[in-house]
């Protein structure tokens, strides 16, 4: 069994998924265990900022786990892990204000935001049975079905690549709210940009391999 190009690049890339996994935690770990200088914890940040953008109305809860911190625009929730809510670190006091600057982009109509949420589907159907019906259709010689399952992939792909720009912004918001309103320190303002940044790379490292995936398929049509 001849093992191709594409195929090769999937193995490199979750490789690499991992490792940029290790830096993430290693990072955040790093800088979870460090008190900022105004002692706020990731609740008490998410607040404020939200208050400082008229979203009075947008709650801030905590969520069991690490890293489960998320903005639902849905509910108008921001919800931060039982790690950030309530720890005074600069880790707790970034992803606080990074979800908060999702919840910004909300209340703005932020286009890619809106585009993701479009999207959505595209991620469940895509992921779930897009690469089954490639497999399907090549199996029973089905073009018509390997192809939608293609286009379904594609479209989950598509997800991955708009998450770029609305997580790179809110990543921005981020650090400009925690330094502008005096939350942290220009010196933890670097700290909270490395936890940010190391979040970053999942999404992108997510976005090569299911564009690496969809580049198999596509080759698997050529070759037959």
């Amino acid at each position: 069994m001849v093992i191709g190009p594409y195929t090769w690049l999937i193995l490199l890339l979750f490789v690499a998924s991992m490792l940029v996994q290790s830096y993430l935690g290693s990072t955040y770990r790093r800088y979870s265990q460090l008190r900022n200088s105004r002692n706020l914890t990731g609740a008490e940040v998410a607040r404020m900022l939200l208050d400082d953008a008229g979203l009075t109305q947008v709650r801030v809860e905590q969520v069991p786990g690490s890293l489960t911190d998320h903005y639902d625009p849905r509910a108008k929730v921001v919800r931060l892990s039982e790690t950030n809510y309530a720890v005074p670190s600069i880790a707790a006091a970034a992803v606080a204000a990074h979800e908060v600057g999702h919840a910004i982009q909300d209340q703005k109509h932020y286009t890619a935001l809106v585009l993701r949420a479009n999207l959505l589907p595209a991620l469940q159907f895509g992921t779930n049975l897009g690469p089954w019906m490639v497999i399907a259709g090549v199996l029973l010689n089905l073009t018509s079905l390997f192809w939608v399952g293609v286009i379904l992939f594609a479209g989950a792909v598509l997800f991955h690549l708009v998450t770029l720009p609305v997580e790179f912004d809110a990543s921005r918001r981020a650090l400009v709210n925690l330094y502008g309103r005096g939350l942290l320190s220009q010196s933890e303002v670097g700290g909270a940009r490395q936890v940010l940044n190391a979040a970053a790379l999942t999404y992108i490292a997510g976005f090569a391999i299911a564009l690496a995936q969809l580049l198999s398929f596509i080759g698997m049509a050529r070759r037959e």
